[in-house]
Formats: C-alpha cells, structure tokens, sequence
C-alpha cells in the first residue's frame, strides 16, 4: 500500500466547496470555550459538507490564529453565523423549519443509533459547553435530544469528538 498523495485525493476547491450541494444540517454550538474544539467543528463540518455552523454565546468566531490550527482552512469554507444565545439560534431555526436535536443526557433522549431522520427534512444538532454541557434552557427549546451510547467509566465525550461521531451518524441517514 502507498499513501496517496495530496493532489491525488481530488479534494474540490473553495469556491466549488461554497456552491456544492450541502447536507441539510446545522451544528450549533452552545458557549463552547476551546478554540481547537471549534477549528476541529469547522475542520469536521467541511469533510461532510455540513450546511452551516452557528456560534453562540462565548463561542469564538473566526478569524483567529488557535482556532486555524485545528480548522486548516475550514473556517474559511464552511458557512457561520453568531448568535448571542443559543436559545435564539434554536428559535431561528425551527422558525426556518429545522428539526433540533440536542447531544445531552437527559429523560427520554434517543440513541443516536436509534435516530429517524427523513430525507430532504432539515435538521440542527446543538454541542455544549466542555464543562457544563447543552445549557436547560437551549434543552427546552429543543425538538429532542440524542445521546451517544458510551460503556467506559466516564460520563462524556470532548465536545469535537461528539460533533464528529454525530455529524457523521446525520450525514450517513441523510445522504
């Protein structure tokens, strides 16, 4: 085997990027701290063509040097807005006919295996905080919750690895 490289990946440009097809999902992060966590969010959102990301509360936005050295480059062609609460990132969009998940622990989430979603319906995901988690009241406004299943000790996955796993979960059923 041979490492395939760079220009033989057939990655597409920016601008193709910015007029291909999207998936119909939104991520949205609830006051998110680390700025690799949220270049990681950006990195993963472009590899699976994700629609948009929302920022939200004190959630950095682009441009900035840390959240470049996980983002490579993905803060540049993956849409985002900011927004000073979740809570009405939430309310915007459901007004605009998305479905909002968010990714908490809480009575009666669904396992993210165990998630419907229909094709050409559009769908949100909310990410919390790395200490506090999806804040009550962005859980109250929320459509659902979806968990992901996890059977070691601890009680929590670092927020870009649950955007990864749920990004890529949604993107698989919505393809």
């Amino acid at each position: 085997m041979r490492k395939l490289k760079i220009n033989e990946l057939h990655r597409i440009s920016v601008s193709e990027f910015k007029e291909a097809t999207k998936v119909p999902l939104v991520v949205v992060l609830d006051n998110v701290r680390s700025l690799h966590n949220i270049g990681a969010v950006f990195r993963t959102s472009d590899a699976f063509r994700v629609e948009c990301i929302y920022l939200c509360g004190i959630t950095a936005t682009p441009p900035h040097t840390e959240m470049h050295k996980t983002a490579l480059g993905a803060e540049l062609t993956v849409d985002w807005r900011y927004f000073d609460s979740a809570v009405a990132a939430v309310d915007s969009l459901k007004e605009a006919g998305y479905a909002v998940y968010a990714v908490e622990q809480v009575e009666g989430s669904v396992m993210l295996g165990n998630l419907t979603l229909e094709r050409g319906k559009k769908y949100a995901v909310v990410l919390g905080n790395e200490v506090k988690g999806v804040q009550q009241e962005v859980v109250n406004h929320c459509d659902g919750c979806m968990e992901i299943p996890q059977y070691g000790t601890k009680h929590s996955l670092n927020v870009s690895v649950a955007a990864g796993i749920v990004i890529w979960e949604m993107t698989e059923k919505l393809r």
